[in-house]
Order: structure tokens, then sequence, then C-alpha cells
């Protein structure tokens, strides 16, 4: 069918990012009568046959009779009814793109339309229009600078039809200047070879490339900003920053000429995601002065924020937000660099910029690709758990990613990690989590993962310390290399993790005040209570909340705080049941339950000894964490989750 042919093609051109961004582009076919067009807010990369708008062709060719008013305000508001009015029945919970009455004027089935970088090299170039005829003759039509909507429908047909009185046929190539090209062919076959050779064409006459390689950068320095800038977009913590660096950015920043390139946007995609303006600062210069001179001036905040001799931060309310801003903001890099071919980048004016800003059209794009699901308990909090690559940690994760944090998954297990923060990411989205490898007893493997978290988040707003290991003996049979090591990864790891997530929670706090970070350690029962035959973990555990309370006292100074929770055993976990190395077997084996003969025995032991007559259970922490992050006036406590087998005395 022709539908699934356009799904197809709109999959493998939307799925490209070198043809589309943040959702944009466009595609439509013609049958019957009828024109199937992308509706608004859905993706080209994921479209479904269900989610093209059905229109009325006839009704959409008359609205290019009639008289519309002269404000834009009003006549793009008359326009867009007369536009879902042109919505065939069934169709009314869809709206349809703004270009559609511009589909519905090409004769041809197919339409294509982009924003490829290459091609936006020349649309957004000074000598775009001579480069255009130059490379492509008679072959395209060049549409120069036209408000979108109505007015650049109106535009187009008069040019199409000028192509036809020269030529007996309309354009199979529209190029339009700061804005992008329109594909448009009788079959898909016919679509693929016009976009080769096109592509093709321009690259015989690219004599710069934008160069993407990776470089070093001070990530101290740069870890010491992202958690500032994010705290100055949203003081609540409810926002997401990322940074980025290659060869090309630090060409652009590294002084304020070169960077005079990209201060205005090139295309309406960029003013909708990134807005009109960066915000270009030096590392030395208040930030906080900066922010309110940029506000005081626009109205609004910056969503690209240019750092001098380090590269730019994109800011959003969501991660999805800000990943949006970033990609379209290299997209700026990228034409930049290749307009250098056609005689230097050409941005819009600012009456036109000034439009897109206002434009209701541009407004609801930007609102649906960046919307958001309703809030939940840890709505875009971003939390480190420590060994989570597994058992109870791998259930925390989970817990709290399906409460809508942000997770660094950090395990010492590399593999598992990556599996965990997959199987997240399936779930919940792509910009749920990243997977990164740690060994808490190593203190620049901490600092490597604290970078990470703000490199790719923007800051840190939960610290889950449950990294633990558990080795049983009786003070007769513990070595001292087996204490140590209990020792190095359950106390001095939490130490250290402390330590590091501490330092950007205080830079956090300097720029928010009224706003609180968490610091849970997953501490244990045997925290609060001598373990029998389990000195080393249960002295680490006791030690444990001495770091707590100590931890809270000190750190609640930068809205820091810290608190335990102590979990009652995970019988049904790993560290239980593992057949091989499992606590039911160390401690059958270590003969610390009297009379068990059998895995079962042991097992059977330890629930008699719960008034809920069961273990724990990951719910049952993850409630706990819960409650420690809402509650705002409670630091320095160990919570037991213990089913009643320890209370607090």
């Amino acid at each position: 069918m022709s539908l699934d042919m356009l799904t197809a093609m709109s999959n493998k051109y939307g799925s490209d990012e070198a043809y589309v961004l943040a959702g944009g582009g466009n595609t439509s076919f013609k049958e019957n009568g009828i024109l199937y067009v992308k509706s608004s807010g859905t993706q080209l990369g994921d479209i479904s046959p269900a989610q093209f708008v059905q229109m009325d062709m006839e009704k959409l060719a008359d609205m290019l009779d009639r008289s519309y008013p002269s404000g834009d305000d009003e006549r793009e508001a008359a326009v867009l009814a007369d536009m879902l009015a042109a919505r065939l029945p069934g169709q009314e919970m869809k709206r349809p793109s703004v270009e559609a009455i511009l589909h519905a004027m090409f004769p041809y089935k197919y339409v294509l339309h982009v924003h490829p970088p290459l091609i936006n090299g020349l649309t957004c170039s000074k000598n775009g229009e001579t480069s255009c005829f130059e490379i492509f003759g008679d072959k395209a039509v060049w549409i120069g600078l036209t408000k979108p909507g109505y007015i650049l429908a109106e535009v187009c047909k008069k040019a199409f039809d000028e192509f036809y009185a020269k030529s007996g046929l309309y354009p199979n190539i529209c190029i339009l200047q700061n804005h992008g090209i329109f594909y448009t062919a009788d079959s898909l076959e016919e679509i693929d070879s016009l976009v080769i050779k096109v592509d093709t064409a321009l690259e015989a006459y690219i004599v710069k490339k934008p160069d993407f390689a990776p470089v070093t950068v001070d990530e101290k320095a740069v870890c010491k900003l992202i958690p500032a800038l994010r705290m100055l977009y949203s003081p609540d913590g409810k926002a997401s920053a990322v940074f980025c660096v290659n060869r090309q950015v630090l060409e652009f920043v590294s002084d304020w000429a070169k960077f005079e390139n990209l201060l205005k946007p090139f295309t309406p995609d960029h003013i909708v995601y990134c807005k009109d303006e960066p915000l270009f600062i030096d590392t030395d210069e208040n930030l906080t002065e900066a922010f309110d001179k940029y506000k005081n001036r626009k109205g609004y905040l910056p969503k690209i924020i240019a750092i001098k001799g380090l590269g730019f931060v994109a800011l959003g309310a969501s991660m999805k937000e800000a990943d949006i801003a970033k990609a379209l903001f290299l997209d700026s890099i990228k034409i930049a660099v290749y307009a250098e071919s056609f005689g230097g980048p050409l941005a819009l004016p600012n009456e036109f910029t000034d439009f897109i800003l206002s434009w209701e059209i541009e407004q609801y794009r930007s609102k649906q690709s960046a919307s958001q699901t309703p809030q939940k308990r840890l709505d875009r909090k971003i939390a480190i758990v420590t060994g989570s690559a597994q058992g109870f940690g791998k259930g925390i994760a989970e817990s709290m990613a399906a409460e809508g944090a942000y997770i660094i998954i950090a395990d010492i297990n590399t593999e598992g990690a990556k599996a965990c923060s997959n199987e997240l990411n399936a779930v919940y989205g792509k910009h749920c989590s990243i997977a990164v490898t740690v060994d808490v007893s190593d203190e620049d493997s901490i600092k490597k993962m604290m970078q990470a978290a703000v490199m790719s988040f923007g800051g840190l707003d939960i610290l889950v310390s449950n990294a633990g290991v558990l080795t049983a003996g009786s003070v007769f049979e513990m070595t001292k290399k087996s204490f140590d090591f209990v020792t190095a990864v359950n106390y001095t790891g939490y130490f250290l993790c402390v330590k590091y997530a501490a330092e950007i929670m205080k830079v956090q706090h300097e720029y928010a005040p009224s706003y609180f970070a968490d610091i849970i350690e997953i501490n244990s029962k045997s925290g609060l209570e001598g373990s029998n035959k389990n000195f080393a973990y249960a002295g680490s555990k006791f030690g444990g909340v001495g770091l707590t309370q100590s931890f809270a006292l000190e750190l609640i100074e930068y809205g820091i705080k810290v608190n335990a929770v102590c979990p009652g055993n995970f019988l049904d976990g790993p560290l239980w049941s593992d057949p091989e190395k499992g606590l039911f077997k160390q401690y059958l084996e270590a003969g610390k339950v009297k009379g068990a003969k059998t895995i079962a025995d042991v097992r059977k032991s330890y629930e008699e000894r719960v008034p809920m007559k069961r273990g724990c259970e990951i719910k049952d922490v993850a409630r706990a964490i819960f409650y420690i992050v809402e509650q705002a006036y409670e630091t320095g406590q160990a919570i037991p989750v213990t089913g009643g087998q320890v209370m607090l005395k």
C-alpha cells in the first residue's frame, strides 16, 4: 500500500540524523483527492500509518484563493482554522502540519521535506541563491527568505507556476532559504535518487567539513560549572544540563570573534529548540550576573551556554529537552562550517526570528517535542546508585527510575551495569540512565563516576551508597585481608562516595540555597545490632551509621540531608540465595544456625525471626528512600526496614 510506503520512507529519513533532528521534517502522499500528511507532535523516525492526517485536497487548494487578514497573528489563526476544517471525518484528534497546503500544491505523489545541515550550509549562506543556480541550474527552484505557513505557500505557488511556464514541468526539488529542502516525485525510488544527486552535487562544492573529533577537556573545571548553570536555569533542580565539546566546538568557543557566527539562529528549528541567542561566558565570569543580564534583556533564560575555551552546555526542563537543544546547536555549528563554502554563514534577520518566537504553531511543536509525562515522586532527579548492576541495588535503581529519576548505574561489574542501563532505557526512554564502572574502594574511580554524572545529566540530587560486600566467619577464622576488604568497600567506600558527591551538591546549594540534595546509605539491620560470626560486616555497618550521623551534622549547612536505610534480610536476592556464594550456604557451612542441616533450614530460621514472617523486599527499601527524599525535615537518621525484627530504642 502507498501509505505503508510513505511510512517506510518517513522512518528511513526520520531516523537518520543527517536529514532529521528533534522529530522535525515532514512527509506526505496523495491518493484519490486525499492528502496523507504527518501530524504535528509525531516523529518521522517511528511514525506509523495511523499517525498521518487525512485531508481534503480540494479544501486545501481553495485556501490559496481566499483572502486572509494581513496581520501575522490574525492571518495564521484563520489559516489554522481552515486547515483544521480540511481534515476528513475521524481525523479531528490529529493536528496537520503547517506545511500541508504546500504539500498539496505539488502535483507529485510523494513529498519529503527535511533540513539536512549539508543542504542548510547552502540555504543559510550569503551566496546561497547564486550557488544554488550554479550547482543545480534549472533542476531546482530557489525560494528566498519567507515566513513559514500560508505566506510560504503563496510564494511557492507563484514560483512553481513560473517554473512550469518555462519548462512545462513542476519542480522536483524546492530549496528554501534558511529553512531546508523539498523533494517530490511519483515513487520512492525517484525520491531516493533525488536525495543522492543533491548530496553528491553539494559534496563536490564543499571546501571544509565539520570536524567533530574528540578532544581532551578539563573535566574538573567543567564539573564546577555545569551544576551551577543547571541550578540557575531551574532553582528547584527540575532541569538537565548536557555538556558538549569536540574539535569543531572548541574552535568556535575559543574567542568571541569566532563565536559571533553562531550568535543568531539559522532556521526556525534552531529558534524553537535553542531560542534565538546563546549565552557566551568566560570561566571566571559571575554566573548569576550573566544569567540575570540575559533574562532581563531577553525575557527568558538561555538554552545554550557557550563557555570560552571549554565547550557548551545545553539546558532543558528534562534530559530530552536538553538533548534536543544540544543536537540543534551542533546542527548550527555544522551549517556554519558548510556555509563557508558558499560565501559564509547567513543568519535569520531579527524580524523573522521575532515572528517564529511568537508563532503559535511553532510554540505548539516545541511543547509537543519536549512534553513531560505526569510528575512522579522523583521527577527529573539525578541519582547515582552504587552496586546497582544486580540484586538489591538493581531493584533500587529500577524503582527510582519508575518514579521519574535519571539513574547512573554504577558498579564494578561493567557488563552488568550496561545491561541494567539498557533495560531501564528500553522501558523509560533513552535518556533514563547511563552505566559507569566504579570500584568504590578506589578514590580515582569514584571521582570519575561523579564526573560522569555531571557531564551526562548536569548534576547530582541523590546518592544511594548501596555497594557492599559481606564475608561471614568467626573471629578465629577471619583473615585480616578479608576484614580489610569488607571495611574498604562498606565503610571507606561510603566515605569516599560522600566526599565527592558533596562537592557537586555544595555547588548546587550555592546557586539554589533553598534546594535540598540527599545522600542515602543502604545500611543493614546489622548496623543496629551485633551479628554473630558476622562482625566484619556488622562493624562496617555500625561505622556507617556513625558516618551518617556525622556527615548529617556537617553537610546540612549545604542543603545536603544524610540518612541511612537499614533493611532486614533480602532473602530472595543473590546475596542470600546464590547457590555457590550466598549467605544461606555460608551460614550453613559456618555453623551459624544451630541444628540447620540444609539451606532450607537456614532460610526458615531467618524468616521465623521476623514478626512479619518474611524477608525484606526491594519495594520496602524503595519506599523508605522515597520517604527520605520527600521528607524535608529529617537528617542523620538510620531508618529500620526490618519487618519488626529490629526496633529502635
